[in-house]
């Protein structure tokens, strides 16, 4: 990331004194930061809803998972379609947007349909994605390319507190990939999310690190995952350390393998059997999502996020930053009233694609290889009910 000249170089003249508050404010707040309300020039015109989306920007590595032969190699496959997620979720404002920004924080119910397209046979994926909680806020997803056999259901949540002139964010929640197997097996893997550190806040430039470690588990191998800023291991931002090693009780040592380098460039294999070859590389182009309405007439619904928050993205994009947040504040009115509304008539909001189970049992089962703690998370069953010509 360049480097500022000045204190807040990269702010707005008109937004410096709204971002020296803001500053002040998450300094002076001990607990989670999620609910307060960023200075404009800081917001994404994009809402948090649309963020799964970033799963599957390079399909076509989704889709190698299933074609691979052995455990070990379908493992590589997906330690490697994971880690190329990563710049896209993480480091992909920057590039476009100058800085890290904050996301719109979605509605309860706000809805999300994408798809990636068959390309060179590799089958169409499609992406669906329900805010399936607001307080806190809960954002669950499935993509799904059915012809290969292939499904990832998850949720994600974050807490955020403010340490040593960085905002932390623990990510709460886990996702599970699921390949059918031509033999009719179906082989898990549970996938959980690694902490992030938000630096550059006193420029005005935020810029997003990974921190600590996160897993990649099946009842064949663990992967490990270790995640480095500059001064560790290459030296370089972004770092990371992936050790792969069979599960316990698979017996041996074949199939493992340390890889290593920088999760939004390039990494190679350090140890193992195919020591010195590059592992992964998402610094050529990637696929974005196309958003499609989720009615039956193809049309989008109130709940879609593109037309929920056209107004405020549109205002955002210009630089309208009142009409941005008047508008915004129109939307979060209008949802107050309707969980008022709710608690007066007796009701409560059914989700639309998803069940809320307290307990995972593959998360139990798996995360203890990884001696996760805890041992078990709740989970969002998708219910199988979209596109509607599978339901």
């Amino acid at each position: 990331m360049a480097e500022q000249t000045g204190e807040m170089g990269a702010v707005p003249v008109s937004q410096r004194s709204s971002w020296a508050t803001f500053l002040k404010a998450i300094a002076s707040v001990s607990g989670d930061l999620s609910s307060m309300t960023c200075p404009p020039f800081i917001l994404s015109p994009v809402s948090l809803t649309e963020f799964p989306a970033y799963w599957c920007e390079r399909p076509e590595l989704f889709a190698a998972i299933a074609d691979q032969k052995t455990e070990e190699d379908r493992t590589l496959a997906v330690v490697k379609w994971f880690i190329s997620t990563l710049k896209g979720q993480y480091t992909s404002r920057n590039e476009s947007m100058g800085s890290e920004k904050k996301p719109l924080n979605p509605v309860l119910g706000e809805l999300f349909y994408g798809k990636w397209p068959d390309v060179n046979g590799r089958g169409e994926t499609e992406l669906l994605v329900e805010q399936v909680s607001h307080h806190p806020p809960i954002t669950a997803y499935a993509i799904e390319n059915k012809s290969k056999g292939i499904k990832l259901v998850g949720h994600n949540a974050q807490k955020t507190s403010f340490s040593a002139g960085s905002i932390i964010v623990k990510q709460i929640g886990h996702a599970t990939l699921t390949v059918k197997l031509p033999s009719g097996e179906n082989v898990e893997y549970l996938i959980t999310l690694p902490k992030l550190r938000i630096d550059g806040l006193w420029y005005g430039s935020p810029y997003t690190e990974l921190t600590e470690s996160s897993w990649i588990l099946s009842k064949y191998h663990v992967c490990h995952i270790e995640y480095k800023g500059k001064g560790y291991f290459s030296g370089k931002s972004h770092s990371f350390k992936a050790t792969l090693n069979p599960a316990p009780g698979t017996g041996g040592a074949s199939g493992s393998h340390v890889i290593e380098g920088t999760w939004h460039a390039t990494s190679k294999f350090s140890s193992g059997s195919k020591s010195g070859l590059e592992f992964h590389n998402v610094t050529g182009p990637k696929e974005e999502v196309t958003a499609i309405g989720g009615e039956p007439s193809g049309e989008m619904g109130d709940f879609e996020t593109r037309k929920l928050w056209n107004l405020v993205a549109k205002g955002i994009r210009e630089g309208d930053f009142d009409m941005a947040s008047r508008e915004k504040s129109k939307i979060e009115n209008e949802q107050r009233q309707r969980r008022k509304d709710e608690v007066a008539g007796g009701t409560t909001w059914q989700l639309k694609h998803f069940v809320h189970e307290k307990s995972d049992p593959t998360y139990e089962r798996l995360g203890k290889l990884g001696k996760l703690n805890p041992p078990a998370e709740d989970m969002y069953v998708f219910k199988e009910n979209w596109p509607p010509s599978s339901a």
